[in-house]
């Protein structure tokens, strides 16, 4: 888990966020929750808790690479060691070798690392912002250390360095479209007897969001999706749709960005089951952005600087695009998705970026199923909580019941989420 970590709490730097301030440069970077490590040890009191991944000689390790920070894009890399990709967000790559991967916001990465180096020393494992001042940022850099069985040696020497492209991100956008989904490969993808032959499905709908710098809207600062902020529903969509309450949300999301002023909408799109949505993500904005929706992996098909156009589809990769569920959006540039909608529910679309994410860059993708069956939805269950225009369904045994009626599985969530939290805790 690497990520970027502030000493403040959720709660404050919401508040920094609804005042109409940006959060700054995060406090540190962390790797398994353990650091900020300076191989300076000048710098640092005794005493820092790092971490430390121990190795065998020769041996071939996964390690499967989550940046679960709040805004901040994290160049991965281990002094002197090859990373084999193999797998992002549950599908399988094609193998290549990479000296470092930038991990963005949200996304999941899996290694392949044989242990192949001069055994008798450490070496760094390396997380560091990307796309910053990095001079500057310099100091908040995430490192954990990798330790042969038979090392004699601290790791030693500068970091190994970060791509050298600060102003120029062309370096990383042809990184991200060299990754490709392993057609051939066995395991779980949407037709298991051969490849998925996306590239020749009919597309159904076509929606371009477009996000921009965050704007003021009723006098607060607030981010948008093709000029829509999104302001979350006092009752639950699917609910509202089990008891047809009226005007709790609308199916109205445009398919292409407003021309007027931005507005604060529970604005919601209307996805058609059993259709294939394309979706144009465009960040005109100067800040990396990552985007997620939940209940699917997409393929990501495209991506290259400036504004898309009909035209841009000729660039398209209609055969081999990686299926996952969170896809980078560089400033200044699109990233065109597919999205296969057999997947009934309603699903939330959403920037990764925590700062975008809680102002407002967000929607819902609303996937009904016509016919009546609990072969696609199951039915809602005894225990739901009622909220919102339906609170005064709400019984109070209910929630009792509800309550008691967690499983073992998310306690055991729970549990190891508070334990994170008691680490870092510790070192605050």
């Amino acid at each position: 888990m690497i990520g970027d970590w502030y000493t403040k709490n959720h709660t404050d730097l919401r508040k920094t966020l609804n005042g109409g301030k940006e959060l700054g440069m995060p406090n540190g970077v962390l790797i398994n929750g353990k650091g900020p490590y300076r191989y300076n040890t000048t710098l640092v009191p005794e005493g820092i808790d790092y971490e430390t991944i121990d190795v065998q000689p020769g041996k071939t390790y996964r390690l499967r690479v989550h940046n679960v920070g709040v805004s901040t894009s994290l160049n991965f890399r281990i002094q002197n060691h090859n990373l084999l990709l193999a797998e992002t967000e549950g599908s399988y790559t094609v193998q290549q070798n990479y000296t470092s991967l930038d991990i963005h916001v949200g996304q999941s990465y899996s290694f392949l690392v044989t242990m192949d180096q001069n055994a008798s020393t450490d070496y760094y494992i390396v997380a560091s912002a990307r796309f910053v001042n990095e001079s500057l940022w310099k100091r908040v850099t995430g490192v954990a250390i990798l330790r042969y069985s038979n090392s004699k040696g601290k790791a030693s020497g500068p970091l190994p360095d970060p791509p050298n492209d600060e102003f120029d991100k062309t370096f990383s956008m042809n990184q991200a479209r060299s990754i490709r989904w392993n057609v051939s490969a066995s395991g779980a993808r949407p037709n298991p007897q051969g490849s998925f032959r996306y590239g020749s499905i009919n597309v159904t709908d076509v929606y371009v969001l477009k996000n921009k710098p965050p704007v003021t809207i009723n006098g607060k600062m607030r981010t948008t999706l093709s000029g829509i902020s999104f302001v979350n529903p006092t009752t639950p969509i699917r609910l509202a749709d089990q008891f047809k309450v009226k005007g709790a949300y609308k199916l109205d999301f445009p398919k292409t960005p407003l021309t007027g002023s931005p507005r604060m909408e529970t604005s919601v799109i209307n996805g058609t089951y059993r259709g294939f949505m394309e979706v144009i993500l465009q960040n005109n904005d100067t800040k990396m952005q990552s985007y997620h929706m939940n209940g699917y992996a997409f393929f990501v098909v495209g991506m290259d600087y400036g504004e898309w156009t009909e035209n841009s589809r000729g660039t398209y990769n209609k055969w081999d695009g990686i299926a996952r569920s969170t896809t980078q959006v560089f400033p200044g540039a699109w990233t065109a998705i597919l999205i296969s909608l057999d997947n009934v529910g309603v699903w939330n679309l959403r920037a990764e970026n925590l700062d975008s994410w809680h102002l407002g860059q967000e929607t819902y993708v609303r996937v009904v199923n016509p016919e009546a069956t609990n072969k696609t939805e199951l039915p809602m269950p005894d225990n739901a909580l009622f909220c919102g225009a339906l609170s005064k369904m709400q019984k109070p045994q209910d929630i009792t019941s509800s309550t008691t009626s967690i499983s073992g599985s998310k306690l055991s969530i729970f549990f190891t989420l508070l334990m994170i939290y008691a680490a870092i805790s510790t070192f605050h």
